[in-house]
């Protein structure tokens, strides 16, 4: 499996931005669909983001769209979400996840096999 480091949580004003980064290791990258997951406190695990191993395809999350943008680099083992115009209810812990030979098309907790241990990001209003 590889394993997966997640970084570049933080505190920010509503309105404002971050960038996090997730960074692989142990397999070929370029061979997992990778996926961003998050969970606020008292909820479930939900749906962010996913990206296609080539990186030429993308999902989001409804919730996300048009403010969050996943991206990677396969040459630097890393998939990064850049989130703008931030808002207090996405506040919560943000995983990185690893899917072989996956699609952007998965959205479920199941469809992902590796894991990383999260980042947490909070956002006052």
């Amino acid at each position: 499996q590889v394993q997966l480091v997640e970084s570049g949580g933080g505190l920010v004003q509503a309105g404002g931005s971050l960038r996090l980064s997730c960074a692989a290791s142990g397999r070929t990258f370029s061979n997992y669909a990778m996926g961003w997951f998050r969970q606020a406190p008292g909820k479930e695990r939900e749906f962010v983001a996913a990206i296609s191993r080539s990186g030429g395809s993308t999902n989001y999350a409804d919730s996300v769209k048009g403010r969050f943008t996943i991206s990677r680099d396969n040459a630097r083992n890393a998939v990064y979400l850049q989130m703008n115009s931030l808002k207090p209810e996405d506040t919560a812990v943000y995983y990185c996840a690893a899917r072989y030979f996956g699609t952007s098309s998965m959205s479920s907790l199941g469809d992902y096999n590796s894991w990383g241990q999260g980042t947490q990001v909070t956002v006052s209003s």
